[in-house]
């Protein structure tokens, strides 16, 4: 008998709380996907602000907009880790969020780990500021930087998670489904 980590799928009685963490690569991977499905996200959000408050200019009401999308993007993001552990970018590379005991994430538990998973860009974005750097480019630059440091930062942690995972009790693991029977 072959053993459950070489089956092909996860078998529905694994204990999320044993499964291996996913590779740093495919991690990733699932962020550059997210990535694309939030571009999505984040203009349908825009446009409902803009309809709801009549914006017709960038800048007016900057920071409301502002506020506005990240509340969006905390409500996209909980709703799914609640709901399937899983959002969409999540579902295709085979990643599920857990709590460490294994068990589902509550809204308490999904939000907190939203709110930390900005620690992927903050530390960027503060360096930015107080070099008072302007362009994109340089932003660019400094955010591709923060999120590769935050990212290796993962291979000294404990079972190599993320470290906002750490701090929120969080952890990903591999997640494959049984095939559909037809």
């Amino acid at each position: 008998m072959a053993s459950r980590s070489a089956l092909p799928y996860t078998p529905a009685d694994a204990d999320p709380a044993t499964l291996p963490t996913p590779g740093l690569r495919r991690r990733m991977a699932a962020m550059l996907y997210e990535g694309v499905v939030l571009f999505g996200v984040l203009m349908v959000s825009g446009l409902l602000f803009s309809t709801l408050t009549g914006q017709r200019h960038a800048l007016q009401g900057r920071l409301a907009l502002q506020a506005f999308l990240f509340a969006m993007l905390g409500v996209y993001f909980a709703w799914f880790w609640v709901h399937s552990g899983q959002t969409v970018a999540m579902k295709t590379w085979h990643v599920r969020v857990v709590r460490q005991d294994g068990r589902a994430l509550t809204w308490p538990h999904a939000l907190g780990r939203y709110v930390l998973s900005w620690l992927w860009f903050l530390p960027a974005l503060g360096v930015a500021a107080v070099l008072k750097l302007h362009t994109s480019g340089q932003y660019a630059l400094l955010l591709a930087a923060g999120v590769a440091t935050y990212a290796g930062m993962a291979w000294w942690l404990p079972d190599r998670q993320f470290l906002h995972d750490r701090l929120s009790r969080t952890r990903l693991v591999t997640w494959r489904p049984a095939p559909r029977r037809r």
